[in-house]
């Protein structure tokens, strides 16, 4: 099986070769038999790759320890769930993935352009079956995961047991989702440039693709970050790890696409800027998958030493050369015949936003590089900690959550001041309302941006609803239809903005939670034998027993620990650690109790034998918002993303009568 595995991803490679030789020379004999074989030979790269997939899959299941990454990632014990996952538990098996998605990605791009695009689509699909080929010739000829082993060992590894839980099983696949659905607009920003064909066309043909990948990249994010607050007890949940920030960056500058397109779409501003910002999109995919592989930082979550890095900055390199001489080539062309009228408009607001979308993810390459350029200049590798990131973060995500209030309700070209005294009176109103919170939790002074997130969290929000009100009066007002039925219409109407406002209402939710989660959290340490209590942040812990359990793959210690406030027992945890045998490796078991208002959140540090616990507790507020935030903006671009309903065509009577036939 091993042979079938490497002979799929020669035909892969093989294939994607040939569909990349095969589109471009139909595009330069406009031979649409040529264009039809490259279509085939994307069909042919998705069906090897999917063999290769499937192959390596039933290695994992069957317990092939001959294979060096079954050997390495999964064993005996291991459920038949986390056998799967465990493909991408290795760099080969994550590699492999990729390519597969890529390939799926692919044949999607061929199959619903079929009649539409043909110009633009040899160039598409040499854009995309040329990064399947770098995919396969590394997994073909650098880093194959059906490498085999000699001798054979009698068991496995198994998979990191950090890697052992729910959230990892879809967090990995859906952030390459994310990645890879960001090659198509690149794909088609190249092809645009490259044929010349620079109106609309292109970005039509996108948008879908890209607010796809960016709901992709963002659910992948949050189920990280639930990961990372369950799974590593710490009491957090975002660390700015490298390859955290590496799946951050191409979200943030995503997010300043899909508003800037709008400002192209409307007022034809903005052309050479969305180029760019494609551009940056999926370079910053491709810089995302050089750290995880590189080895150059360090990371819980990056595959460690790796040869692969040189190849992968090659790519880049080559992509970032590429892509930027030939849009240099065609800047007379990609000029704007309109200009900014007002820095108080809908597009000028589009325009600061992008500018600090953009902003913070420089701030976040900046810092995440900072230890690699640090030791090329000075020769010692500084390492920039949270503190740096947050101060970035925390006033760029105060002014997003400013603007995004205010953009939807300021007009195009020009803002009266009698238009906005008139849509901006009530969120004003609200967010003075807000001031008397925010100021009793903040007057410290030292978390005045946990205040102003709050104050601005209540006027975004004040104006957001306010135009969900004004639509439904609006349908309301035509008649013959309910409020229930009006607050739908907002939707089949115009999916794309009240999906984009559902979007936006999320991103309140998250930043104000984030504000108060990192201004008003809570953290102690208590030791604790049985039958003795300790008090943090008003909630008091008791000890109620410990418990000692072994097999034959690991050793688990638990704490059992009564909950309780003035007002009497709120919660039983039972934080615990496990000990893997096989990895030799740690693993907390953290305890949670979640409200609308809080999290106490408790990690065993410790029990000795004779009973004494030692625990860590946090108390953090608001955090449910920020995972619910996280399934509004999942929604939102669900909605907004979500194909419109064509017209029903009028029914006209045929000549044939009565009987029916002829009719449409």
């Amino acid at each position: 099986m091993t042979l079938v595995g490497r002979a799929a991803l020669l035909l892969a490679f093989a294939a994607a070769l040939y569909a990349v030789g095969a589109a471009l020379w139909s595009r330069r004999t406009a031979r649409r038999a040529l264009l039809a074989s490259a279509e085939r030979g994307v069909w042919a790269v998705f069906i090897t790759t999917t063999c290769a997939a499937v192959t390596m899959w039933v290695l994992l299941l069957t317990d092939r320890f001959d294979v060096a990454d079954v050997a390495g990632y999964s064993n005996q014990s291991l459920g038949w769930r986390y056998k799967i996952t465990a493909l991408w538990g290795s760099q080969p098996g994550s590699l492999l993935l990729w390519m597969w998605l890529l390939s799926i990605v692919a044949v999607l791009v061929v199959v619903t352009n079929r009649r539409r695009n043909r110009d633009l689509i040899p160039v598409v699909i040499a854009v995309l079956m040329g990064t399947a080929v770098f995919f396969t010739s590394v997994l073909s000829f650098i880093t194959s995961p059906f490498a085999t082993v000699s001798p054979v060992p009698g068991d496995g590894r198994g998979l990191n047991p950090l890697l052992q839980n729910v959230y990892m099983e879809s967090h990995p696949p859906l952030l390459y989702i994310g990645y890879v659905g960001l090659s198509v607009p690149f794909a088609f920003a190249i092809a645009a440039l490259v044929t010349r064909r620079l109106d609309g066309t292109w970005l039509t043909s996108v948008r879908r693709w890209t607010i796809a990948s960016w709901m992709f990249l963002t659910t992948g994010i949050m189920l990280g970050s639930r990961w990372a607050y369950e799974e590593l007890g710490w009491g957090g949940y975002w660390a700015w790890d490298p390859v955290e920030n590496a799946a951050l960056m191409p979200w943030l500058v995503a997010t300043a696409f899909l508003h800037s397109v709008m400002v192209q779409e409307r007022r034809g501003m903005l052309r050479i800027w969305n180029m760019v910002l494609i551009i940056m999109t999926f370079t910053l995919a491709l810089f995302g998958t050089f750290l995880t592989r590189s080895g150059i930082l360090s990371s819980v979550h990056a595959f460690g030493e790796s040869t692969l890095g040189a190849y992968f900055l090659a790519l880049i390199v080559v992509v970032l050369g590429g892509s930027f001489a030939l849009l240099f080539t065609r800047l007379p062309a990609l000029r704007s015949r309109n200009s900014l009228e007002s820095y108080v408009s809908r597009e000028a607001i589009f325009l600061y936003n992008n500018l600090l979308l953009v902003g913070l993810a420089f701030a976040v390459f900046w810092g995440t590089m900072f230890p690699i350029l640090s030791e090329v200049v000075q020769g010692q590798k500084i390492t920039v900690g949270q503190g740096f990131f947050n101060q970035v973060a925390a006033p760029i995500g105060v002014a997003l959550l400013f603007l995004t209030g205010v953009g939807p309700l300021i007009p195009w070209r020009r803002a009266s001041p009698r238009e906005l005294r008139r849509r901006f009176g009530v969120p004003l109103v609200i967010a003075a309302m807000a001031m008397i919170p925010a100021f009793i939790y903040g007057q410290d002074g030292a978390h005045w941006w946990a205040a102003a997130a709050i104050i601005l969290g209540a006027f975004t929000l004040a104006c957001l609803l306010g135009e969900f009100w004004r639509g439904m009066k609006a349908h309301h007002g035509l008649g013959d239809t309910s409020w229930v039925g009006s607050f739908g219409r907002l939707f089949t109407r115009n999916r794309r903005r009240y999906g984009g406002y559902v979007v936006h209402l999320g991103v309140v939710s998250v930043i104000v939670a984030i504000a108060c989660q990192g201004a008003f959290s809570t953290q102690g340490d208590l030791a604790l034998r049985t039958g003795q209590g300790g008090e943090v942040a008003g909630y008091r812990f008791t000890n109620e027993g410990g418990t000692r359990t072994s097999d034959d793959h690991k050793m688990s210690v638990a704490v059992t620990l009564g909950v309780s406030d003035g007002g009497g027992r709120v919660a039983t945890l039972t934080p615990g650690v496990d000990v893997f045998t096989a990895q030799q490796q740690r693993s907390s078991e953290v305890a949670v109790d979640t409200s609308p208002f809080r999290d106490v959140y408790v990690v065993l540090v410790g029990l000795t034998p004779d009973g004494l616990a030692r625990i860590s507790v946090f108390i953090n507020p608001m955090m449910m918002w920020i995972w619910v935030g996280g399934l509004i903006m999942v929604t939102g671009a669900l909605v907004a993303a979500w194909p419109a309903r064509r017209p029903r065509k009028a029914i006209v009577p045929s000549a044939t009568g009565a009987d029916g036939r002829g009719r449409e």
